[in-house]
């Protein structure tokens, strides 16, 4: 009889004699032969189902986190055989591959939730409290509230780590610079999740006591408008005697603006909504014309707000410029043009002068009179001659009077020379605009120096 070492031993010349057939067998190994019969039995949605049952078991039965990771490499071999089968037709009513898809989703959630806790979620979640802190906004009583849990939490979770944490200051400001050192403690603590289950338990249970704290601390934005007037002085002016209107805001606007103080004008149009309030607000600030009220404007005036332009021209700061100026572009909404071209003569900035004239050819005669009297305001001797050729030459007494206007404005000796030529003009407006340069130039010779060049 022959065994396999007989075969083995045969030489080379007898071993290539025999049929191939004959020679895979006699060369197979057990492990050759162990993968071909898990080639054959090929997964199948049946068999990876029943693994993922048991994968859910396993899930149920861990309790350390290398338990975990044995179930999580289970399933990663499972999920590499649903990748193996066939994908569903569009149109099929049943998705075999897709149901085990999900399964193996729910599997690996269901994982992760039960991981941990870990240290490192701890000091995750101190540090978006120190966040927190930092980024509300606290009344007085809030920040005490918030020093309070701060420093609750600081004494627990150092006495659960057997370290001092130190204190939480006095301020939220300290108070989050405290609970970020404390985060970095808790992080380098090295607790285990296995080992120092209790120990980390303790800590989340000190987080969850600091979010609820700050919860209930004051911010801000837990009073209502009137709290919030209130707490900022709003009413104080206010006495039986001088509270004369109704609403109550009211009044304090009226006592404002007569101090000229913009400052509770403004708080009241931050503040309060109603269209009232905003309506009277704005006209005040607008009386005042305070530097203060620029920013708030702004805003309105870039939506092309008309009594929000009206406040910037009493303001006039030349920074208002750039939004307004293209408003007075074109023919659109000449009502608007016609505020915008006061409010830039308002502000006096010569480098409006070019855009400006370039609206005394309009089609619309009130547009041309608010140019001229805008450059008028303006002052630049430029304008002379472009004004002085509207004197001359436009169809409208009334667009011809503003150009004379406005050279009486300029006042130099060019300009009263070239609006006093009129003194016998056909319209009553453009004459006593003429009259008034002569009488000038009568008593103050030459007024003022020669033009530049005209715009």
């Amino acid at each position: 009889m022959s065994n396999g070492d007989d075969e083995a031993d045969a030489p080379a010349e007898e071993r290539e004699e025999r049929p191939a057939e004959e020679r895979e067998d006699a060369e197979a190994t057990p492990t050759d032969e162990a993968t071909e019969d898990a080639d054959a039995a090929e997964a199948t949605p049946e068999s990876i189902g029943e693994r993922l049952d048991a994968i859910e078991a396993d899930l149920e039965e861990a309790e350390t986190e290398a338990d975990l990771d044995a179930v999580e490499a289970e399933l990663d071999a499972a999920e590499a055989d649903v990748e193996t089968l066939p994908e569903a037709e569009e149109d099929a009513e049943e998705d075999p591959r897709g149901d085990l898809e999900d399964r193996v989703d729910d599997l690996r959630d269901a994982i992760e939730e039960q991981r941990g806790p870990y240290v490192e979620d701890v000091a995750e979640r101190v540090r978006d409290d120190a966040g927190r802190i930092r980024d509300t906004r606290w009344t007085e009583r809030g920040d005490d509230e918030v020093v309070a849990a701060v420093e609750a939490f600081l004494d627990d979770a150092g006495e659960t780590l057997g370290e001092d944490l130190g204190d939480a200051g006095r301020s939220p400001e300290a108070a989050a610079d405290a609970l970020d050192d404390a985060a970095g403690t808790i992080e380098g603590s090295g607790l285990d999740p296995d080992e120092d289950e209790d120990a980390i338990a303790a800590l989340l249970e000190g987080a969850d006591a600091l979010d609820a704290g700050l919860d209930e601390a004051q911010e801000w934005d837990d009073l209502t408008v009137v709290q919030k007037l209130d707490y900022q002085g709003f009413y104080d002016v206010l006495t039986p005697k001088s509270r004369k209107d109704y609403p109550p805001e009211l009044s304090v606007v009226r006592i404002a603006e007569a101090e000229r103080d913009p400052e509770p004008i403004l708080l009241a149009f931050e503040m309060l909504e109603s269209d009232f309030m905003q309506e009277n607000c704005v006209n005040a600030l607008r009386r005042l014309g305070a530097p203060e009220a620029y920013d708030a404007m702004m805003p309105l005036a870039e939506r092309r707000d008309q009594e929000a332009i009206r406040v910037l021209g009493k303001i006039g700061n030349p920074d208002a410029l750039d939004t307004l100026l293209p408003y007075i572009e074109g023919d659109a909404n000449p009502p608007l043009q016609r505020v915008v071209l006061k409010t830039v003569g308002e502000i006096g900035d010569e480098s409006a002068t070019q855009t400006v004239a370039d609206r005394l050819v309009a089609d619309d005669p009130e547009i041309r009179s608010a140019a001229a009297r805008s450059l008028g305001m303006i002052g630049d001797t430029r304008a002379v001659e472009p004004l002085s050729d509207v004197l001359e030459d436009d169809d409208s007494d009334t667009v011809r009077a503003s150009a004379a206007w406005a050279l009486n404005q300029i006042a130099t000796e060019r300009a009263l020379e070239a609006a006093s030529e009129h003194a016998d003009d056909r319209s009553y407006i453009v004459q006593v605009e003429a009259e008034r340069a002569a009488e000038a130039l009568d008593e103050d010779g030459a007024a003022g120096t020669e033009p530049e060049a005209a715009a």
